[in-house]
């Protein structure tokens, strides 16, 4: 008979979900990247990423962020909580981004937190939230390389374990694949560890590394049916429907290069996700190590006449990449399972063997990878908020406006067709089963505007159904809404079932 070794049984009983004492706990390396789509090919570039990962591991369908911006979705990522209970409400210090509240209260909460009390050596290089710059070392992080500030490739600071260190020439994501190859080399074993590593690409300006510079040549923004589309003032809220209407047809070449740009800065990371999994290979720690591969939210290139961005509740900018490798999850599984990035946390807690804290928000998908028989039926009911941001200094001259104090990033480059307000505030409750798909929004504008699709029927969201519901169906799907808004814990997961 085969001898079963003790991890090969702790192995199983991680699968099955019994708590046990075993010897070694298993590894967890994360990797997020910034601003990645799914629904425009943003995956395409990834060949290290579908080889090492996908086709020894899971990928998941259907994974969102429940911000779509950089800051609140990286702290719920970091919390397994909605941004109204973390208050990181978007990329601003006053928006909570790395502001008081995170730094007093939230940030000894958080997940390295957790895995270190736990017993795990953590280790962080990149992109943390978007207002760190500082020497400080936030809580919870054995082994700290943070960047300062927003995604840049070139000419940037690390605050690298209390020390601000400046880099001109090397490029970052090559800085933090050293930085990590560096530590898993390192790494006496005696103790699991957590190494989040979060490069900047495929954020703009989207540089890629010079070896990188001419891949790509003939790739062209998605013409999705909704690209470049129009919309009427009940088809939309009302920043997607500021003129123009249209992107000019000189600005689709500058959509054609973001695409572009993007892609080739992605490759550097696929070259740093490989390295990581050589790594792990190589010193016979793949078989114990779980690995996360996702993105803080989407992106948008062209969709409804906005030129490029996040921040819209719409396909492009929530749908995220989520790939995991590890322990007990079978090879080329498909999970249809909706799940969110705030259930990154509870997953990891589990893997961990750690108790869950009471107030999370996000559920463990641990099972998920086992129920292959029952991925027929699947369902979920989730919340997408986001609070708009507004900054005068964010616009070219000629884009300046009246109200221009209350837009955010009116530029030339995209015809001035701004791509945030102070009013471009909602929250949307969405119901996705195996018979259902449906997303329903509320403004919190001087219009009360509502946007409600059904993604079976209409994937692109051409068709806004809001003011065809009758008044008893919106009326329900308010009471949603305001009941996820203020949920906390276990309240935000009462709409989940299976």
């Amino acid at each position: 008979m085969e001898k079963v070794n003790l991890m090969q049984i702790c192995v199983l009983f991680w699968v099955f979900g019994t708590l046990v004492s075993c010897a070694k706990l298993p590894n967890v390396v994360l990797i997020v990247t910034d601003d990645q789509d799914v629904v425009l090919n943003g995956m395409m570039p990834m060949k290290s990423v579908q080889e090492c990962l996908a086709k020894e591991g899971a990928t998941f369908i259907n994974a969102f962020t429940s911000s779509p911006i950089c800051c609140p979705s990286r702290a719920s990522i970091l919390t397994g909580r909605y941004a109204h209970n973390h208050a990181t409400i978007n990329n601003s210090m006053s928006g909570g981004c790395y502001g008081r509240f995170w730094r007093d209260v939230m940030e000894k909460n958080t997940l390295p937190m957790k895995l270190q009390a736990g017993g795990y050596e953590t280790f962080f290089a990149g992109k943390y939230l978007n207002d760190y710059k500082t020497t400080e070392v936030p809580l919870g992080w054995n082994h700290w390389h943070g960047l300062h500030g927003n995604s840049v490739y070139y000419n940037y600071t690390l605050t690298e374990n209390g020390k601000a260190v400046r880099y001109e020439a090397e490029y970052l994501t090559d800085i933090l694949a050293q930085r990590s190859a560096e530590f898993l080399q390192q790494y006496d074993q005696s103790k699991p560890f957590f190494l989040m590593v979060a490069p900047p690409a495929p954020h703009a300006p989207a540089t890629a590394a010079q070896r990188h510079e001419n891949q790509f040549p003939e790739i062209r923004a998605k013409r999705t049916p909704n690209f470049n589309e129009p919309s009427g003032s009940l088809d939309k809220h009302w920043l997607l429907t500021m003129q123009p209407s249209r992107l000019p047809d000189e600005v689709l070449p500058e959509l054609d290069e973001i695409t572009r740009k993007r892609w080739k800065s992605l490759l550097a990371v696929d070259e740093l996700v490989e390295r990581i999994y050589k790594i792990l290979k190589e010193g016979e720690l793949l078989d114990q190590t779980f690995i996360v591969f996702t993105s803080d939210n989407g992106y948008h290139v062209g969709q409804f006449a906005q030129a490029y961005d996040k921040r819209q509740a719409y396909e492009t900018d929530i749908r995220v990449p989520l790939v995991v490798r590890g322990p007990g999850i079978a090879a080329k599984t498909v999970v249809q399972q909706p799940v969110l990035l705030l259930d990154l946390m509870p997953t990891m807690l589990e893997w961990a063997q750690i108790p869950l804290p009471a107030n999370l928000d996000g559920r463990s998908f641990r099972r998920d990878f086992m129920a292959n028989e029952e991925q027929q039926s699947f369902s979920r009911q989730f919340l997408v908020e986001y609070w708009g941001e507004a900054d005068a200094k964010s616009h070219s001259p000629s884009c300046k406006r009246r109200d221009s104090a209350l837009l955010y990033g009116c530029t030339e480059d995209a015809a001035c067709h701004c791509q945030d307000s102070k009013n471009n505030t909602y929250a949307c409750v969405r119901r996705l089963d195996s018979a259902k798909d449906f997303l329903y929004c509320e403004f919190r504008d001087s219009q009360h505007f509502a946007e409600a699709y059904d993604l079976l029927s209409d994937p692109y969201q051409m068709h806004n159904l809001a003011f065809e519901m009758l008044p008893s169906e919106r009326a329900i799907y308010s009471l949603v809404l305001k009941n996820l808004t203020t949920c906390i814990g276990p309240t935000c997961r009462a709409y989940h079932s299976r």
